[in-house]
Order: structure tokens, then C-alpha cells, then sequence
């Protein structure tokens, strides 16, 4: 990126290595995510899998709305992570176990720390997906406000092991190699941008939920960025200041597709594409990379 001197964030919080994966120290536990594996699956599960800065508030704010028929009067007093908590979280396993069912989660693991069940077609899995350029720049900018840890804004973090999520190319890769074993369903961002009625009846035929043309209508009402964006449970504005410093920026910041122009240079870029085509070269998927690329002619 263009500003790539500086440092991006403000190490208050450090990295806690799992082999094989980067954790938040304070946030996350290693000996939590050991556990998970062994979690008991219910038939109703839902996991929502994303790598960071692709979507993940955005899937839980629908799987919420979907859940109470559209009425978002049931979740005005709760953030879009209480409504559904993360597993790899301190404490995520009594909060799960004892949520009624439905359970929903949300996940940034990667395939392997998965609960075994899983493998064995118990529960669904909505993986969500984002092109990695402009999960760079999110992540980027998140970090330019996030407490947490130190990044320094470089075109490589991406697919290196010192930030959170770890290899943007093996998270992708290692899901979608395994959805065979699972009852999955693949969605991308980008699906969301230019459609989020088709997305949403995607993922309600998915998870055999009937609901009626105005609670469909209401759920993705409630689901634009425009409104999430102005939804202090869905924006995290209630996250405490010894995690993000909400005076620079926030959770929700654009919305959109192909950002990564605007930091980007030609040679950072074509340096980028090298490596994705070297890493995806076998893997049959494919992504929007500019907003004009949306425009149905």
C-alpha cells in the first residue's frame, strides 16, 4: 500500500500462537479452541465461517433477522456477537452448549480446529468468502483503530502467519477442499453487494426457514450496510475503547467493492496477482474484483 511506512495499529494486545494459527491474547484461548473440536453438534447448527474482514457482521446480523421473522424490535438490545457469539472466544463453549436451538456461531478457524461433527454432515456451515484484496485494505484500516495487534500495513500480510486469521490462501482453500464432507453452502461478498435478496433466500432455502415476502423484505431491510452502518449493536460501537478507538474510524467503513485501487500501487498489484495466481492456480473459484464488474449490462 502507499502508506506502507507506517505502522497500522498500536500493540496493546499481542498475538498468541496455536500451532498452526495466530490468536488474540485477552480474547482468545488456545485451550478454548483445542476444545472445540470435540464440541457435540446438533442437527440445527449453524456455523458461519468467514476469514476476517469479510463479511462476518453481516451474516450475523441476517442470521438474526432471520431467526425472528424480520422483526428487528428482538434484537435492538443486543450486539450482532451476543446474537451469534463467537466459538473460539473465552468462555465460548458454555455459551454455546447452552444456547437453545437453533445454535449459531460465527468463526474466523481455520477448517482443522473445527468441531468433528461437522465432517460427519451434522449442523451446516455457511462459508463466506471475500476478495483478498480488499479484505488487505479492511483489514488494513481496522487496524488502524483496533487496540489489538500490530500490523504494519504491507501487501504480504495476507498471506503471512503473524496477524490474525493467518493465510488468507489456506483459510479459502482448506473449507472449501472439505465441503464435501459437510452441508455447506459458499457465498461471497460480492454475491451480497450485488444481490442481498438472492443471497438471502440462498441461505434461508438453506436452512429450511419459511418465511413470508415481508419478513423477507424486513430481514433484508435491516441488512443493507446503510442501516447496519447506523445500528450501534451492529457496528460494534459498543465494543470497549481498550479495543477499538472508535474516535478513528469503525467497524462498518465502506461497504463496497474494489477499494483496493485507492491504495494499491501498480507494482504492489501486480506483485499480488503473481502470488494469488500461484496459490489458486488449482482451485475452481473465482472473484469480483472491481464494483463496475457488478453491473449486469
Amino acid at each position: 500500500m502507499r502508506v506502507h511506512q507506517k505502522s497500522a495499529c498500536i500493540k496493546i494486545i499481542s498475538l498468541k500462537f496455536l500451532p498452526g494459527f495466530s490468536l488474540i491474547s485477552g480474547i482468545h484461548s488456545p485451550e478454548v479452541v483445542d476444545q472445540i473440536q470435540n464440541f457435540e453438534i446438533q442437527d440445527s447448527d449453524v456455523f458461519v465461517i468467514t476469514y476476517p474482514k469479510s463479511g462476518t457482521i453481516w451474516l450475523q446480523q441476517i442470521l438474526s433477522l432471520i431467526e425472528v421473522k424480520g422483526d428487528v424490535t428482538a434484537t435492538i438490545n443486543q450486539l450482532n456477537s451476543e446474537r451469534v457469539p463467537w466459538i473460539e472466544l473465552l468462555d465460548s463453549r458454555k455459551q454455546f452448549v447452552s444456547a437453545p436451538s437453533p445454535r449459531i456461531c460465527v468463526s474466523h478457524l481455520p477448517y482443522k480446529f473445527m468441531p468433528v461433527g461437522l465432517k460427519q454432515k451434522k449442523g451446516k456451515v455457511i462459508y463466506v468468502a471475500r476478495n483478498p484484496k480488499d479484505v488487505l485494505v479492511s483489514y488494513y484500516h481496522f487496524h488502524k483503530y483496533a487496540n489489538i495487534n500490530c500490523l504494519t500495513s504491507n501487501s504480504q500480510h495476507i498471506s503471512c502467519v503473524s496477524v490474525f486469521g493467518n493465510c488468507w490462501f489456506e483459510h479459502v482453500k482448506s473449507w472449501f477442499s472439505h465441503k464435501d464432507e459437510m452441508n455447506f453452502l459458499y457465498i461471497t461478498y460480492e454475491d451480497m453487494i450485488k444481490d442481498l435478496r438472492s443471497v438471502v433466500e440462498r441461505i434461508t432455502s438453506f436452512l429450511a426457514r419459511n418465511l413470508t415476502s415481508q419478513q423477507l423484505n424486513d430481514v433484508i431491510e435491516h441488512s443493507t450496510f446503510k442501516n447496519m452502518k447506523n445500528n450501534p449493536q451492529a457496528n460494534y460501537q459498543q465494543i470497549p475503547v481498550i479495543l477499538l478507538n472508535h474516535q478513528l474510524g469503525s467497524f462498518l467503513r465502506k461497504g463496497t467493492v474494489g477499494d483496493w485501487k485507492n491504495y494499491f500501487t501498480v507494482a504492489q498489484n501486480e506483485r499480488f496477482d503473481r502470488v494469488y495466481q500461484q496459490k489458486m492456480k488449482d482451485v475452481p473459484l473465482s472473484f469480483i474484483w472491481d464494483m463496475n464488474d457488478l453491473i449486469t449490462p
